[in-house]
């Protein structure tokens, strides 16, 4: 009997970029898949070295990646923008301690994944390094719902069309990429 394909983690179109409300809610999908990625990977009893490496990339580029977005444009520009009724300022600042702290779970995962593929042996036989992996998704899980449900919300409703421009060429700069003109 095959098993069942590992969890896979989609790439977002380059051209969500000129949507950058629903680029960020495509990118929570994207680690949505990596949770259950670090999960399925968790639970395995066979070494598998691809979707280690996957999640070990992911964590190096596209989380740290994500974690600038969030930090040095879509939080400060909802500082701005966000009403004293809007109440988003302790969710701005829990989400900001959790990126903080993300580091350090990221960099245990990060060792866990590495001492495995090193030595060749499946995380799930590995109580400390399951246990590390299933922490790291649980905390990102609740993470991206506090995001989604709070954050992306709000912002839709203060960001205007000029801050929302600002915020795609951002993104794109910081991605390497140019936005070009829309007809």
């Amino acid at each position: 009997m095959a098993s069942a394909p590992l969890a896979d983690i989609e790439e977002i179109p380059r051209e969500l970029l000129r949507e950058p409300l629903e680029w960020f809610f495509a990118e929570h999908y994207r680690h949505r898949q990596l949770c259950r990625l670090v999960e399925e990977v968790a639970a395995a009893s066979a070494f598998a070295a691809e979707p280690i490496t996957r999640i070990l990339d992911f964590i190096r580029y596209d989380l740290a990646l994500h974690v600038i977005d969030e930090e040095e444009d879509l939080f400060p520009l909802l500082r701005r923008r966000a009403l004293p009724e809007d109440e988003i300022e302790n969710a701005l600042g829990r989400l900001s301690a959790e990126h903080r702290a993300d580091v350090a779970h990221a960099e245990a995962v990060r060792t866990r994944l590495e001492a495995c593929l090193s030595a060749r042996k499946a995380p799930g036989l590995d109580p400390q390094a399951k246990s590390t992996l299933v922490t790291f998704a649980r905390h990102e899980l609740r993470h991206l719902a506090l995001e989604n449900a709070v954050v992306l919300p709000i912002a839709r409703l203060r960001l205007s069309a000029e801050d929302l421009l600002a915020l795609s060429r951002r993104l794109a700069a910081r991605r390497g990429l140019v936005l070009d003109a829309r007809p």
